[in-house]
């Protein structure tokens, strides 16, 4: 037996025993987890360092301060999510208890990605102990620091036969994927994500696919430019543009192209200084593999700021290009890198169109004083997620489910939707065994006037509120009902 499906079937065996399921144990296991990111902030910082070049101050804002949070919120809120969920009933079930009841699924294989490999490994971890799984946590190899740190450190902290780690490469990723799961969670590129799935299929896994893409970003000629540049400049320049819903590339007008250009430039120099490499903010490409191919995609473009790069550091500079051709290189996939392209389109129905023409994107975001032009982009496109005049902070809003359409993914997380997508949603109802009176409309012989009141008792949707007005209707019946007979009396 492979250490793979060792560590399937003791996480298995694990839930089996139940003890992952009462609300009590998920709270201490969720507790006890947000100490590790408390009391080991330095391990984890040092990894990220040695990783990604991650600062001691970037590690906490981008990857462990928002697990925080999600724990703060699952803890305070659990207890709500884990509840029965009543619902609308018919006419025809008014008198019995009709309901949703969250249940655990099973065990839960969580492949996470290694750009961001705390947040975004961690994140479908917490919803998992929230929702009373196991989980199967692999760690991506590419970020090979933060995976030694994350396998030894979770534990200590939670439960290491619900929740074990296995490290490893493509060999035990593969080899995880053989082994049965309730459900799968993958963060990653869109040619592991169909391999993943396929992996799923043979059990009639259900998975969440979280894919990235190119998310555009359309600048309105009639915004405030200096605004949107800058904001655009931090949302692409993070951690070396390795993110999957930084902006991936520019639209605007022809007119505007030099003034962006420009104030890019600028902020660049004020985020990163003069010398970027120097810069204890900016971060690295993850590995020289990954360099060359982010360092291929300058091929046949107009370089405007930056360009450089040195391959024995990983370092690429933040770099923008600009009269980028639909059909170049760096329009093809997914840049994950510090280089931003600028294509020119002379209206808004071209960039609409544009957008449209390609795979629907993770993000998507515009930048404009117009309110109806925002709407618009909304109404007429179609992608994970939408941000007007910013980016990324999309991922800090735990009520905003956060996946992506097509391409991009399927399934989404965050907060309660992370519970939700990780647990089963059973429908639950419980009749008492008396009123049978009221069943002899369904039972044969069937006739004309059995179908009506069945069709005004069962079409006749009951809300919660019109429930509790009935039920004072009833009370208030019945009352007057005893009066008037007291008043015969």
């Amino acid at each position: 037996m492979s250490r793979e499906q060792k560590a399937v079937d003791r996480a298995r065996k694990a839930f089996s025993t139940g003890r992952s399921k009462p609300l009590e144990y998920r709270l201490q296991q969720l507790k006890s987890l947000r100490r590790l990111f408390v009391e080991r902030q330095k391990d984890i910082a040092d990894a990220m360092m040695k990783d990604l070049r991650k600062s001691e101050f970037s590690t906490p804002l981008y990857e462990t301060m928002g697990l925080e949070g999600e724990i703060d919120l699952a803890v305070s809120h659990l207890k709500e999510w884990a509840a029965p969920r009543p619902v609308a009933k018919n006419l025809m079930t008014i008198s019995d208890q009709v309901y949703v009841q969250p249940e655990p699924l099973g065990v839960v294989l969580i492949i996470g990605a290694w750009n961001y490999p705390w947040a975004v490994t961690i994140q479908p971890l917490i919803g998992a102990m929230a929702a009373g799984n196991a989980a199967v946590v692999k760690p991506s190899e590419v970020s090979a620091h933060t995976a030694k740190v994350m396998e030894e450190l979770l534990p200590l902290y939670v439960d290491k036969e619900l929740y074990p780690v296995v490290t490893g490469g493509v060999a035990e990723t593969q080899e995880l994927l053989k082994q049965r799961f309730d459900h799968i969670f993958y963060t990653g590129n869109s040619v592991v994500g169909k391999v993943v799935m396929e992996a799923a299929s043979r059990h009639l896994t259900p998975v969440t696919l979280e894919l990235g893409g190119k998310s555009p970003c359309y600048i309105d000629k009639n915004c405030n430019i200096s605004i949107a540049c800058r904001r655009i400049a931090w949302g692409k320049f993070t951690n070396c543009g390795q993110t999957c819903i930084a902006p991936d590339y520019i639209l605007c007008d022809p007119s505007i192209q030099d003034l962006v250009v420009e104030e890019i430039r600028q902020n660049v120099k004020e985020f990163y200084t003069e010398n970027p490499k120097t810069c204890p903010d900016y971060g690295r490409i993850v590995n020289q593999r990954h360099y060359r191919r982010v360092m291929s995609m300058l091929d046949g473009c107009t370089v405007a700021v930056g360009g450089d790069g040195d391959e024995s550091d990983c370092y690429i500079a933040p770099t923008v290009l600009c009269d980028v051709k639909p059909d170049a290189k760096v329009m093809q996939e997914e840049i994950f890198g510090p280089l931003l392209p600028i294509l020119t389109v002379g209206s808004v129905d071209k960039a609409i169109d544009f957008i449209n023409q390609r795979e629907k994107p993770l993000a998507l975001y515009i930048y404009s004083h117009d309110s109806k032009l925002i709407k618009r982009f909304i109404s007429e496109t179609s992608s994970g997620g939408v941000v007007a005049n910013d980016c990324l902070v999309q991922f800090s809003v735990s009520a905003l489910p956060f996946g992506g359409v097509g391409n991009s993914g399927m399934g989404a997380y965050h907060g309660k939707h992370t519970f939700d997508q990780l647990s089963h949603l059973r429908g639950c109802l419980i009749k008492q065994l008396k009123m049978e009176g009221v069943n002899k409309l369904r039972y044969p012989p069937h006739t004309a006037k059995k179908l009506g009141w069945a069709r005004f008792l069962i079409l006749k949707q009951v809300d919660l509120g019109q429930m509790k007005r009935l039920a004072m209707l009833a009370i208030f019946a019945v009352i007057a009902a005893a009066v008037y007979q007291r008043f015969l009396q």
